[in-house]
């Protein structure tokens, strides 16, 4: 991780049980690295949805690590329950909470359909804002709390009239599985070998796609979907500006999201003031002569950076702006803001 990793101002006051089902997933890792730095006593459980019984598997980082087996008893005895391994395994950690049960984070959307589900972002919540005891709190997903966090700043301090994004995907949005599928496939088109393609079902080594092929468990436009659809939840929240167009594209990068922003303004804005609108504790802001944002830059620092800010030349009142954020770190720490409100 980063030396340069910015204070994360996450603090637990009291000890107490929490489980991260799926402990040795990307996002369960990362959640486990934020939490036990924050608090090194707490009494925190890595959980598997699949085993019945202790097992020793390893993270993504090879390193061995110790899974409970999902049971009722360790769901009556928890606090908060962070979901972040396979959907089947939310589903199954719902049933076993119940109603009254410890308050359920999810991270795989597997229980967005839940009638007690609840789509959050507490950096983008109204500080009023009440929720009932008994709901599921779906963690909003990363891309569309960075898009909307920049979207929330620039439209209060200028009108906007419309707007375009496209979201570059890293790898790790797939899991461990699209990190070791890429990996491979570069290694072996340098090697001229066969590709594993279980994953995306394209090659995406030194490749960019629009979609993936037919045979992949998951859809692009799917992932798409849901960003434009929690994008525009966060919107209602925090603005009443326009829905910007929005399209993913998956790129062969391991970490970190890439935004290209299209921004067209009521009047011709002043990239000064524009600036100094966008910063924030939250974002940081690269100017004119300064190296703009990457995806390597950004990874292990909370926040989003955004750069390369520039007129668009066929239209005075438009802009152009770069955006990146730690699509992992982004993610663990919406989780995490959710579960300060139970600990």
């Amino acid at each position: 991780m980063s030396p340069h990793r910015r204070d994360r101002s996450i603090r637990l006051d009291e000890a107490m049980r929490v489980a991260i089902v799926g402990g040795e997933s990307l996002i369960g890792r990362e959640i486990r690295e934020i939490l036990t730095e924050a608090r090194p006593d707490i009494d925190l459980q890595l959980v598997s949805g699949e085993a019945g019984a202790a097992q020793l598997a390893r993270d993504d980082e090879g390193d061995a690590v110790v899974l409970q087996p999902l049971s009722e008893d360790l769901v009556a005895g928890a606090r908060v329950i962070f979901l972040a391994g396979a959907p089947e395994s939310s589903l199954r950690a719902a049933d076993l909470a119940g109603e009254s049960g410890p308050a359920l984070i999810d991270l795989t959307g597997a229980l967005e359909e839940d009638g007690r589900a609840r789509l959050r972002a507490p950096l983008l919540e109204p500080p009023d804002a009440v929720r009932a005891p008994e709901a599921i709190h779906v963690v909003a997903h990363p891309a569309a709390v960075s898009l909307a966090l920049f979207f929330g700043r620039l439209s209060r301090a200028f009108p906007l009239a419309r707007s375009v994004v496209e979201v570059f995907e890293p790898a790790s949005e797939r899991g461990a599985r699209g990190l070791h599928e890429l990996q491979t496939q570069t290694v072996n088109l340098l090697s001229f070998k066969a590709l594993p393609k279980d994953v995306f079902d394209a090659q995406l080594g030194f490749n960019m796609l629009a979609q993936y092929g037919a045979a992949a468990p998951d859809s692009l436009l799917d992932v798409e979907a849901k960003i434009d659809r929690h994008l525009a939840t966060l919107l209602l929240i925090s603005t009443r500006m326009p829905m910007p167009s929005l399209r993913l594209i998956q790129s062969p990068v391991f970490h970190g999201y890439s935004c290209s922003i299209w921004v067209e303004f009521e009047t011709a804005p002043d990239v000064a003031g524009v600036e100094q609108a966008l910063a924030s504790a939250h974002i940081e802001v690269r100017s004119e002569g300064e190296e703009a944002p990457t995806s390597v830059g950004a990874a292990g620092q909370s926040g989003i950076s955004v750069g390369g800010i520039r007129q668009d030349r066929n239209n005075s009142r438009a802009l152009w702006f770069w955006l990146v954020a730690d699509n992992l770190r982004t993610f663990a720490e919406t989780a995490i803001s959710v579960a300060k409100e139970y600990l």
